[in-house]
């Protein structure tokens, strides 16, 4: 029970911390209190979880980060589209993508051609990455080791860059 105590009279002497930490990591203020309360939520939680001769600062910072990761991670992933037209016209284009002049949107249509061109083996995965899926995600969901998906995405990017070397 003692060390209880200690463990949260130890989280509330970081609070301090934990804000000045959020506020670099965040751009406003409300949701730099929110990652702290956040964060401090998740430290009671796991509290089982933490080992004495571990550095209780370097975890509970760790733990913010992570969850600042994640939460950014699941923003991005919520505000990317999925095409679903045949030609992938609107490849999760941003709204800065240039489309507006006849050159942008002649581009974009190229790169839906030159992905288009890939065999399956590449198009699905590259367009699942490109969609914001991670790697695993997409291993999973076609049945393939993890490696396997990488290479072929990475492969998908070379061939893609090679054709599309004019507009470097």
């Amino acid at each position: 029970m003692a060390n209880s105590i200690t463990f949260k009279q130890r989280l509330i002497g970081l609070q301090a911390n934990l804000m000045s930490f959020a506020c670099q990591l965040t751009s406003s203020r409300e949701a730099a209190q929110d990652l702290v309360q956040d964060t401090t939520l998740k430290v009671l939680d796991n509290e089982s979880k933490y080992v004495d001769n571990v550095n209780f600062k370097g975890w509970v910072f760790t733990i913010m980060r992570n969850i600042f990761i994640n939460n950014y991670r699941r923003q991005v992933r919520s505000a990317t589209v999925i095409d679903s037209t045949e030609d992938l016209y609107h490849l999760n284009l941003s709204q800065e993508s240039g489309l507006t002049t006849p050159e942008g949107s002649f581009a974009a249509k190229e790169i839906s051609e030159a992905i288009q061109s890939f065999s399956d083996e590449y198009k699905v995965p590259f367009t699942m990455y490109v969609a914001g899926y991670k790697y695993s995600e997409i291993a999973e969901s076609m049945g393939l080791p993890l490696g396997t998906v990488k290479s072929r995405i990475f492969f998908a990017r070379k061939r893609l860059q090679g054709m599309l070397q004019d507009y470097r």
